[in-house]
């Protein structure tokens, strides 16, 4: 016997994917530079975004990734919901990367873990489509 489920309903799970969205929308991250007018460095907390993750989420959620697919994933009531997640952060990594906002050395990395790769595909009969 396993643990209990981490939520018990739909609507649950996609309240605190929201909640982690707006906090990934809305990270504090300290800068600093240089100011040469006042000869001295300057720091400032700025509003940044992260990248939607689903290990991300499950960090923030308290439940590991296994568990993520193997109670959500895996089961219909839940299906529809774990989709989307994983269709949000796959959206939201191409958004942020056509946006600039993923370094242009990084995306090939961050848009790989979404099935898209930087190499001509020439047998596309041997593609596999990607699942939860």
């Amino acid at each position: 016997m396993g643990r209990p489920r981490r939520f018990n309903k739909v609507q649950d799970l996609e309240a605190a994917w929201d909640e982690y969205r707006s906090r990934c929308d809305n990270m504090l991250a300290m800068t600093h530079a240089f100011s040469a007018e006042n000869s001295s460095f300057i720091s400032k907390k700025l509003q940044r975004s992260t990248i939607y993750t689903i290990q991300g989420f499950c960090m923030f959620a308290g439940l590991s990734r296994q568990a993520f697919h193997k109670y959500y994933c895996s089961d219909e009531r839940y299906v529809d919901a774990a989709t989307r997640i994983r269709e949000q952060c796959e959206v939201d990594a191409r958004e942020k990367f056509e946006l600039g906002l993923i370094p242009t050395q990084l995306a090939g990395l961050w848009m790989a873990n979404h099935g898209y790769s930087t190499k001509a595909d020439t047998n596309l009969a041997a593609s596999v489509p990607m699942v939860c």
